[in-house]
């Protein structure tokens, strides 16, 4: 009798690990064909982490003795909302107005300066043996593909502007009801994991919540440098270009790089003096930003190693883009934190069997 019950727990035992096993498959598969709907779940539960601290300075903001935002965390965050649209509204509309006059005026006198750079190309070496008429062909045929790339690219720009708004939502909700949340999906556990988990998730946070002000930091530094030259070159739009550069750094690299071709494409217009200049100032910027200004804020801010921080940027890069590159680090954070609460053995203390 003892025999047959053991042959049936063995039985009972062996159907449970298969049905488990389909099942993880399953559940690996539908998450596979979700992938992109919890890529922005996870990424925009991430920005409101990362936000959250700004939110608690905000609710903590008095006004003598009155604290306007004391129990409202929804005002505090329709106040951060409403400070940076009135921020971008005061830039566009103090940045825009002067180029959009100076594409007019370009526009313009195109016609009639057309001669005389066609006259000075012919006087560069080996320039007189170029068909003009080719080259107005080419341009002509650019612009056609050009065109027409635009409008069949239209329904991908559509939908990454979704995407962008519905990340927006979601990060608003997990600000506003993500503890909710939060606390329901902890409950599952027993009593001893939740507290572990909670408290190194807690610690995971803290981090996160000041990378966005090493972040800042570094985008501080860019747009003031990168103003101060196009200042002192004399360009065009320099206060506005430069502040458009430092807001461009929160995207690691690929913000640099639009910054410089902007820049360059400015510069061009008055002189390849300007443009030396400007590229001068980024051949030497770039590397000392990548190989040393953000390692050491970083690791001073996340409390992580410069290698650590270059390798999440290189592979958060590679798996999604720009958006991999801007979540890079706090993720690092995250996989630090739960690395050395659940990953590392530590020694037990002298003493202890």
């Amino acid at each position: 009798m003892p025999r047959m019950t053991s042959t049936r727990h063995e039985a009972s035992a062996a159907r449970g690990n298969i049905v488990f096993f389909f099942a993880l498959a399953f559940g690996l598969y539908v998450a596979w064909l979700i992938r992109d709907v919890l890529v922005l779940l996870y990424v925009s539960a991430l920005f409101a982490v990362v936000l959250s601290p700004a939110v608690r300075a905000t609710t903590r903001l008095r006004i003598g003795r009155w604290q306007p935002f004391q129990e409202s965390g929804a005002g505090a965050i329709f106040v951060l909302v409403l400070a940076v649209a009135l921020f971008l509204v005061a830039f566009c509309s103090l940045a825009f107005p002067p180029i959009i006059r100076d594409l007019q005026g370009f526009s313009g006198e195109m016609p009639g300066r057309l001669p005389d750079l066609l006259s000075k190309l012919r006087q560069i070496p080996f320039a007189s043996q170029i068909d003009t008429g080719d080259i107005i062909s080419s341009i002509q045929n650019f612009a056609t593909q050009g065109a027409g790339d635009l409008l069949t690219s239209a329904k991908n720009w559509a939908g990454s502007l979704a995407r962008i708004v519905v990340g927006f939502v979601l990060t608003l909700y997990f600000l506003l009801e993500g503890d909710q949340a939060y606390r329901w999906v902890l409950s599952f556990l027993p009593n001893l994991r939740r507290k572990r988990l909670d408290a190194a998730l807690q610690r995971a946070s803290g981090r996160m919540g000041k990378w966005l002000v090493g972040q800042a930091s570094v985008m501080l530094v860019l747009g003031l440098a990168s103003t101060i030259l196009f200042v002192s070159l004399h360009l065009r739009y320099a206060y506005a270009l430069g502040v458009f550069t430092g807001l461009l750094n929160i995207v690691p690299v690929l913000g640099v790089a639009v910054s410089l071709v902007l820049a360059l494409l400015v510069a061009a217009i008055d002189s390849w003096g300007r443009v030396l200049g400007v590229a001068i100032f980024f051949l030497i910027y770039v590397p000392f930003e990548n190989y040393y200004l953000i390692p050491r804020i970083m690791k001073n801010r996340v409390n992580l190693p410069a290698l650590a921080i270059f390798v999440a940027l290189i592979l958060g890069s590679a798996l999604e883009g720009v958006l991999g590159a801007m979540v890079a680090i706090p993720t690092a954070v995250l996989v630090a934190v739960l690395l050395d609460e659940y990953g590392i053995r530590r020694d037990a203390p002298h003493g202890e069997a």
